[in-house]
């Protein structure tokens, strides 16, 4: 299919200008399609990994391994999504950020991931876990388009989210991605 800006109105949830291969703090929430339940469940307020869950918790636990310049920190597997926080360090030699056309322009042009990036660490992660599963299980089809990220920019907000994260399982029931 073709581009058509008429038709096809995807809008960035990034923040526009900011590079994401910058030095910071990162949390980052990323859903399995359809949202379904992979990777485990809630059980007395405490996540229970499957096997599938758990190659998604070693999965993410590589990520340095492929990206030197990042730090993990709190991190959750939930049945049907993951929440994380990453901090970028120590940054040198990444591609500056290009000047981004108009959408008209675009046409037929994929979006540039920059090497070392927040979406390109995404990426790498769930390339990772899909081929896993492509090779172990008969599901193909693992993670939902696109993923959401957010930008901590003090201690407190990044305490918070460091909260929210460990309080996850506690909190399923009210959770957004509880179904």
């Amino acid at each position: 299919m073709t581009f058509d800006p008429e038709k096809h109105h995807r809008r960035s949830i990034r923040l526009k200008g900011y590079n994401y291969a910058q030095e910071g703090w990162y949390f980052i929430t990323i859903c399995t399609k359809d949202r379904l339940y992979l990777f485990g469940n809630v059980k007395n307020q405490q996540m229970e990994l499957n096997k599938q869950g758990k190659i998604v918790f070693a999965k993410w636990d590589e990520i340095p391994h492929h990206y030197p310049n990042v730090v993990l920190d709190e991190f959750i597997v939930m049945p049907n999504h993951i929440h994380g926080i990453l901090q970028i360090v120590g940054v040198q030699n990444i591609e500056p950020l290009q000047n981004i056309e108009p959408l008209q322009l675009r046409k037929n042009r994929y979006q540039h991931i920059i090497p070392g990036s927040i979406g390109s660490i995404v990426r790498g992660f769930k390339i990772g876990v899909t081929k896993w599963f492509r090779q172990n299980t008969d599901i193909h089809d693992i993670w939902q388009r696109n993923f959401w990220e957010h930008i901590i920019r003090d201690e407190d907000s990044l305490n918070r989210i460091r909260a929210y994260i460990r309080n996850n399982p506690a909190k399923w029931r009210d959770d957004k991605f509880y179904n």
